[in-house]
């Protein structure tokens, strides 16, 4: 399937994954992540039945706070 994950182009041998399976594949190992599919917010709880399919944008980003 073709993705856009981080604003880049991604293509990975499969038809379709959770969100879950994306972090993983993609070795995101930082504690506080925040992600979308498709702009919608998808909460800690519900990766593992959020499926990503062909076309989708994806953003997985690390939450940073300081000061």
């Amino acid at each position: 399937m073709k993705i856009t994950l981080n604003n880049r182009p991604e293509e990975i041998d499969a038809s379709e994954m959770t969100v879950n399976d994306i972090i993983q594949y993609k070795n995101f190992t930082f504690k506080l992540l925040v992600t979308k599919v498709n702009g919608k917010l998808v909460k800690t709880a519900e990766r593992s039945q959020v499926t990503v399919r062909d076309g989708d944008t994806v953003e997985v980003m690390h939450l940073i706070s300081g000061g």
